[in-house]
């Protein structure tokens, strides 16, 4: 493919798995609000609110880097996508996954949370600190055993490709790194639960507690550009962790290809590439649920004992889990 073509296919492949991503945020919030008593928010209410805040405009200034958080942000997460493959062996899908490792899919994962660190410091609201100090704080205790699982995933793939990660795993089950290295799987999803934010690990954000952070500090297209990230960052994360642990997606093997090679004497390019995006879809939605299940199950920690948990009991075992690999 020529550099235009990959540039349209990226393009096409991040307006799929934004709107993905919109209808995941949806569909989980109905569902939290069904486990506690509620109706709920339409599937469809993060496309209100993305026309409704893009539809606006402020006159506010706090300072260049104000304006520059939400950017880093967006930054942040379609760097995430871009360098991931979606459908591993769908050229359509595949993004510029040849042109960046494992430690640049790292680096744009913490690059968002950090410019959003700034620009929330130049808000002018007093207690900007408190909610940098907070989320810098978490962020760097939830590093850790996410660190060391992908440490363990280096040391028994000897690659940090994201692909050659994901080609390791095809075959079966059994080759998933579920399977062959449960321990660094068992670290990196607690930490993952500190990336999302979700309960217990929400107080940096404290919904219904505390009425300031960004949804606030940021509105109008401003705010719009930070719900646009949240569908991409949730959708590239996502795929992040289903490539690296759950076998990821690919569009010429995976049970539904199988179903389809059985059916038809010849799979078709686009039926495989649909069936490898549906894996994709089903594998995301699953893990994603683990927020949702311990979000409504669990009470919110404090800052502290999110530190202290994230730097004991899932850091050890991913110390374990590194281990394991290197035997």
């Amino acid at each position: 493919m020529t550099i235009l073509q990959n540039i349209g296919a990226a393009a096409l492949s991040i307006f799929i798995f934004a709107n993905y991503g919109f209808l995941l945020m949806g569909t989980m919030a109905r569902i939290r609000a069904r486990v506690q008593g509620r109706i709920g928010q339409p599937v469809y209410q993060p496309y209100i609110d993305i026309l409704k805040n893009n539809a606006k405009r402020t006159s506010v200034y706090h300072g260049v880097m104000f304006y520059l958080g939400p950017v880093f942000r967006l930054a942040g997460g379609l760097g995430t996508f871009l360098f991931i493959p979606a459908v591993l062996n769908a050229p359509i899908f595949s993004n510029f996954s040849f042109s960046g490792d494992l430690l640049l899919v790292m680096y744009f994962i913490f690059f968002g949370q950090l410019g959003m660190a700034l620009g929330a410091g130049q808000s002018g609201h007093p207690y900007s600190p408190l909610g940098v100090s907070r989320g810098l704080a978490q962020m760097t205790a939830f590093e850790m055993p996410f660190i060391l699982s992908v440490l363990a995933l280096a040391i028994r793939n000897d690659t940090l490709s994201v692909t050659a990660i994901v080609q390791a795993q095809q075959g079966g089950l059994a080759n998933w790194t579920l399977f062959t290295n449960p321990l660094a799987v068992i670290a990196a999803i607690i930490a993952f639960l500190g990336m999302s934010m979700h309960n217990p690990f929400s107080v940096v954000i404290a919904p219904q507690e505390i009425p300031i952070g960004p949804p606030t500090e940021y509105h109008s297209n401003m705010l719009g550009m930070l719900q646009t990230n949240r569908a991409i960052f949730n959708a590239a994360k996502l795929i992040v962790y289903v490539n690296l642990f759950f076998g990821g997606a690919s569009a010429t093997g995976g049970a539904l290809y199988s179903m389809l090679d059985a059916l038809l004497p010849t799979v078709p390019y686009w039926a495989g590439v649909t069936a490898g995006v549906v894996t994709m879809v089903i594998k995301t939605f699953l893990l994603y649920f683990v927020n949702v299940f311990v979000g409504v199950s669990f009470p919110r920690f404090r800052t502290d004992q999110s530190i202290r948990f994230f730097l004991f009991i899932p850091t050890l075992i991913g110390l374990a889990g590194l281990v394991m690999a290197a035997l």
